[in-house]
């Protein structure tokens, strides 16, 4: 167990962000977040979770490519978004940053870390275990923050019934932005991914979800 692994079971102190951002490890392999004051370790993507990840990235890079935006929307190795709310920071599996706002970022060169909705294209969330966080909390800030287009990528089917009905199926969700309010999108099986931001997305589901790659 690693010092910082310690240190977030034995402590009770409850963080701010900023807090947060000058405890986080430089250099560390543990993808960490904040979810209401408390440091949270996040699962390390393996297997299916990574492969599919990777397949999504190669796709909205060749989607951004499409429609022009090659060297203006990126996806970086890693960003720490804060939303609204002081005593959360996410960092998703998948981030589209635009270039052109970035100036705006007065964080972003030292700290990577994300504040404004207007850097923001998509966000998305290969959802793990800890499911209640990509469905309850991150949906929540991430609407709140006026994130304009928010995925869910639940290839396990672990999300509540709830969400993705019964018996359960691996679903996908695009969440889309109207009048600060996100409107959800079911898709499954051989369902064409419809996106506002990429409109000529030719992709299904069960593609990402069989991620070739």
């Amino acid at each position: 167990m690693t010092q910082a692994q310690t240190q977030i079971q034995t402590e009770t102190k409850v963080y701010t962000f900023d807090e947060f951002i000058e405890w986080c490890p430089e250099n560390s392999e543990v993808r960490y977040e904040l979810h209401d004051g408390v440091i949270v370790e996040m699962p390390k993507p393996r297997g299916k979770h990574s492969k599919l990840t990777g397949f999504a990235i190669e796709e909205l890079l060749l989607a951004i490519r499409e429609i022009g935006k090659r060297g203006i929307w990126f996806i970086p190795r890693e960003s720490i978004v804060k939303p609204s709310r002081d005593k959360c920071g996410y960092e998703p599996d998948i981030i589209i940053l635009d270039q052109e706002n970035l100036g705006n970022e007065t964080r972003w060169e030292t700290e990577s870390v994300i504040q404004n909705a207007a850097s923001i294209k998509i966000i998305v969330e290969v959802v793990s275990t800890n499911w209640r966080d990509d469905y309850y909390d991150k949906f929540r800030d991430y609407e709140e923050m006026g994130i304009p287009e928010y995925w869910i990528f639940d290839y396990a089917a672990l999300g509540g019934r709830d969400f993705i009905g019964y018996p359960k199926q691996p679903t996908i969700f695009v969440c889309e932005l109207i009048e600060g309010e996100y409107v959800k999108k079911i898709f499954r099986g051989n369902d064409l991914i419809k996106s506002p931001t990429f409109p000529q997305l030719n992709l299904t589901a069960q593609q990402i979800f069989d991620s070739p790659l």
